[in-house]
């Protein structure tokens, strides 16, 4: 049953047709509503504020759910510092500026976990954000993002803006990011161990010792997370959106290669940084305040987005 809320209002997703985007405007979709808008980077680059200015125009959103990142792995972090800073920082702080003289009925800011502490206590607790310096890697990234936070809070103490700051954990799913040069640790584990498989190599090669634990939730059920959050909740402090579950990159590598038939050995190179030591949410406040509680299995999840990629890639030479 859907709520109706949704039905009736203009929904602009800005990375509507990224990766995570796709499963929220699926979720739109699926709760009736009529006016999706994707503002596709061919037609407004959100960098620009004469573009921002120019989308709001033409699409006159009702609400606006800001999905839109440049975004990448710990390699892809350590190359374009200064880039993934300025462009995530004017595309969500202009987006919050225009959408506040506007005078839209509500701004959805999706954060990062890399907003954190580097040594937050496990698991991270919403209200330990300030306690201390992200991991440095990707730093610049996560205090861009952390920055709108600040932006939502400071606009709903004095102009009654409704910003809210929705921190989602790592991401994977079918239709992730496989591209070797940018993809996150799940797609990019896949694809080493298919590709090796498929051209019969006897190892592959992994960054870091292994130690460092991640925690990941199925990209159906983050967009789960947004809307609900979206439709409920109206208050300045961030929420989490997790699974609630950590689990070792040495573990994970093990479990992907057992998926995808990969029998070979597994080197680790530990002259590459492992990132944060450890990652796992508090989620107790997204079900506190919108019932929100991640549903997929971990292992059924991977083996989807296993699947998903051998049916989709481009088989190696």
């Amino acid at each position: 049953m859907t709520s109706g809320f949704f039905e009736n209002r203009r929904v602009v997703v800005t990375g509507g047709a990224g990766f995570l985007g796709g499963y929220v405007v699926d979720g739109l979709r699926k709760r009736g509503c009529k006016n999706i808008l994707v503002p596709r980077i061919e037609d407004y680059d959100l960098v620009k504020s004469d573009d921002i200015v120019r989308m709001y125009a033409d699409m006159g959103p009702d609400i606006v759910v800001h999905l839109a990142a440049v975004v990448g792995g710990i390699g892809a972090n350590r190359e374009h510092p200064g880039e993934f800073f300025y462009k995530n920082l004017m595309m969500g702080m202009q987006l919050i500026e225009q959408g506040r003289l506007r005078g839209i009925e509500k701004f959805v800011a999706i954060g990062t976990v890399c907003a954190y502490p580097k040594f937050t206590p496990v698991p991270f607790k919403e209200d330990d954000i300030w306690k201390g310096y992200p991991e440095e890697t990707n730093a610049p990234y996560g205090l861009a993002k952390k920055m709108l936070l600040v932006q939502s809070q400071a606009y709903r103490a004095e102009y009654g803006f409704n910003s809210i700051f929705l921190l989602p954990v790592n991401l994977y799913g079918p239709g992730d990011n496989f591209d070797p040069a940018s993809s996150h640790v799940i797609p990019a584990l896949i694809k080493k161990c298919v590709d090796a498989v498929e051209c019969g190599a006897d190892y592959i090669e992994c960054w870091g010792t292994g130690k460092a634990s991640r925690e990941f939730i199925y990209a159906a059920d983050a967009a789960e997370g947004i809307l609900l959050g979206t439709e409920f909740y109206n208050k300045p402090e961030a929420v989490n959106i997790g699974a609630g579950f950590e689990i070792k990159i040495k573990d994970l590598v093990e479990r992907i290669a057992k998926f995808t038939g990969f029998g070979g050995e597994i080197r680790w190179d530990s002259s590459r940084p492992d990132g944060q030591p450890r990652r796992r949410l508090d989620v107790s406040r997204a079900k506190a305040e919108f019932g929100f509680e991640a549903k997929m299995g971990f292992d059924e999840g991977l083996k989807k987005t296993i699947q998903w990629y051998v049916e989709h890639r481009k088989p190696q030479r």
